[in-house]
């Protein structure tokens, strides 16, 4: 396996399906399938999910509410999301711990690096919830601070595009997708991978990112095996 420990960042919207909101059982389930086939080939998996099917505080804040509330639903809504899915991981065999960073000790642990690790080592899948439990911050941020903190390998950034294109592909028939770019080719060419908060972070931590479609199935498998699925972005 190419990859030992990996941080798989997954957007709230996956869970969705071919609903407009909240979580469809079956894409939730098969996300599950895909995670098991590289869990029990060993590999150590954190994995941070947004909540933009349930509440997007971005969104709230344009509407005239707090943005400092909005978003502190909006980790609330990660939070839903996290416990859905360690249940279709656990009802499909694999242990899994939730760990938030805003504390809500009756259903999660609180985000603590060297529990986190431990129980990586312990072969456990580890869910963060709640981003990095402040406002202004994005999952995608939190998802690279995680990464960085428990010294992942790469983070895997499942969507429902397979890679990173010059133009919106579904939007644009014309689109280009890239194989591979560096990260100064996509601050130049103005890609959007992630934020900026969370991309300069990834980059100043020379943590590789991948982008790929998470909805064809044995892609995260393959990945993890070194096939070059998705687009890379690295040094």
């Amino acid at each position: 396996m190419k990859y030992k420990r990996i941080l798989l960042k997954l957007s709230g919207e996956a869970l969705m399906g071919d609903k407009t909101n909240g979580i469809d059982p079956i894409k939730l389930d098969n996300y599950s399938k895909e995670i098991k086939e590289i869990y029990n080939d060993g590999v150590q998996i954190a994995i941070v999910i947004g909540g933009g099917n349930i509440f997007r505080g971005v969104s709230g804040a344009s509407k005239g509410m707090d943005r400092v509330q909005a978003d502190y639903m909006g980790m609330l809504a990660t939070v839903i999301n996290g416990l859905a899915l360690q249940t279709c991981l656990e009802n499909n065999g694999i242990q899994t711990r939730l760990q938030t960073a805003i504390k809500i000790e009756a259903i999660a642990e609180p985000y603590i690096k060297r529990r986190a690790v431990r129980h990586l080592e312990k072969n456990r899948v580890v869910i963060f919830g709640s981003g990095t439990g402040n406002p202004f911050f994005t999952t995608d941020s939190a998802a690279v601070l995680r990464a960085v903190e428990i010294n992942a390998d790469v983070i895997l950034k499942g969507t429902r595009v397979d890679g990173i294109y010059n133009l919106d592909p579904e939007k644009n028939k014309e689109a280009v997708k890239f194989d591979s770019l560096s990260f100064d080719e996509v601050l130049k060419k103005g890609l959007k991978v992630m934020d900026t908060t969370a991309f300069t972070l990834s980059q100043e931590n020379k943590l590789p990112i991948i982008v790929f479609d998470i909805n064809i199935p044995g892609n995260l498998k393959n990945i993890i095996k070194g096939e070059k699925i998705g687009t890379r972005v690295d040094l």
